[in-house]
């Protein structure tokens, strides 16, 4: 997969904050070398987020984000400032732009603090240094977006710090040896977008091999074939829909999970999840469930949030839940009156942005979890789909 194939929840996500008329789009275009952000001396030309990915040496793959002014005002500003609250939680990197003959104001130290809060890294970038100087300390840099001063140093900071605050999770790459055989179960249905695996199985048979392990992929009905051919699998994983079938059909003694499963490990929030499926077992006739995806897609006959998981619960619990569906980013943040959340595996989001929407979850005490382990959960599964995670 190529940086420009690279999907946006494996790109930093880097936003632009600061009062309005500091500079920040004039910086966020000096730093791309594009006219990413309209420019203008109208204070909150920026009126909504201006969302970007794209590559930039020395940083790669990335998400820019420029936001509208913090310190904006009225309806609408109040308006646009919730908007920008709401960037964060998606952030991986903060850069805060200052306007150098203003100096540091009360907005900019509200942004400090919120990065602090939520354990944001951020560099303080002071703009304008064309026009004044400033003292700068340690994570600050004077720049000049219109005559393109320290630009590049400015990058060269961001990378460093895109380095130093990455995890070096692996999907599956870390349970694998070389030249294990690990085999992909990978149904193909209506759902399924034409000519293109889905993403999480594509970033899984990508991890797999940049372990030098073998992929094999075959659909559910050629998976009993497969198995009698292959000499000692290292692991079969299967889409989520396929595990009861795909239970059947694999030995005991051959490690099984799912891509789902895999993905809330890779997201940081297999643990969380688990215990949040604890809470289907106590689902009663009525009770509300979130059903909620991270992106958004045309949803179909069979589609697994919509029709496949509301059935399965209902054959499950022996009642009827009161199912909402949410997808994309219109994911709730009073979630008072819901039993559970059921969450897809996040491919879309960033870690940052899952994570989030777990902690919302788990601030108003509500129980959180994810398409595959809660379809393991009720199978009868998830103990032996576990088991093949750990190692």
């Amino acid at each position: 997969m190529s940086m420009n194939d690279t999907p946006s929840g494996e790109r930093v996500h880097i936003g632009f904050f600061g009062r309005r008329n500091a500079g920040k789009s004039s910086v966020v275009n000096a730093v791309t070398g594009q006219e990413l952000s309209l420019v203008s001396d109208i204070k909150g030309t920026t009126t909504d987020p201006v969302t970007k990915a794209m590559e930039i040496l020395p940083l790669g793959p990335v998400v820019i984000i420029d936001t509208p002014g913090f310190d904006d005002t009225g309806t609408l500003g109040e308006m646009r400032v919730r908007r920008t609250k709401q960037i964060l939680d998606k952030t991986d990197i903060a850069i805060l732009v200052i306007d150098s003959a203003e100096g540091v104001t009360d907005a900019d130290k509200e942004l400090i603090n919120i990065f602090d809060e939520k354990k944001i890294p951020h560099i303080t970038v002071y703009n304008k240094s064309d026009i004044a100087a400033a003292e700068i300390s340690e994570n600050e840099i004077s720049v000049s977006a219109v005559t393109g001063d320290n630009i590049n140093a400015l990058k060269d900071m961001i990378a460093a710090l895109v380095k130093s605050s990455g995890n070096d999770r692996r999907i599956v790459g870390d349970l694998l040896s070389p030249c294990d055989t690990v085999v992909l179960v990978t149904p193909i249905d209506a759902a399924a977008p034409k000519g293109r695996m889905i993403l999480p199985q594509q970033q899984t048979l990508r991890d797999i091999l940049d372990s030098d392990a073998v992929a094999v992929v075959v659909k559910e009905h050629q998976l009993a074939q497969a198995l009698e051919t292959i000499r000692s699998p290292r692991m079969v994983i299967t889409d989520s829909q396929a595990f009861h079938f795909v239970n059947k059909i694999v030995p005991e003694n051959i490690p099984l999970t799912s891509f789902s499963i895999l993905m809330a490990r890779y997201k940081g929030f297999l643990e969380s999840a688990v215990r949040g499926a604890e809470a289907i077992s106590s689902l009663k006739e009525g009770d509300r469930v979130l059903i909620s995806e991270g992106c958004t897609h045309h949803r179909q006959c069979g589609d697994i949030g919509s029709i496949k998981l509301p059935a399965l619960l209902k054959k499950f619990t022996g009642s009827t839940p009161d199912i909402t569906l949410s997808s994309g980013r219109d994911f709730p943040e009073n979630l008072s009156g819901y039993k559970l959340v059921i969450h897809c595996g996040g491919c879309m989001l960033t870690e940052r942005d899952v994570l989030h929407r777990r902690d919302i979850a788990g601030s108003q005490g509500i129980p959180f979890t994810n398409y595959g382990i809660a379809i393991a959960k009720m199978n009868g599964i998830l103990e032996r789909s576990l088991k093949a995670v750990k190692g």
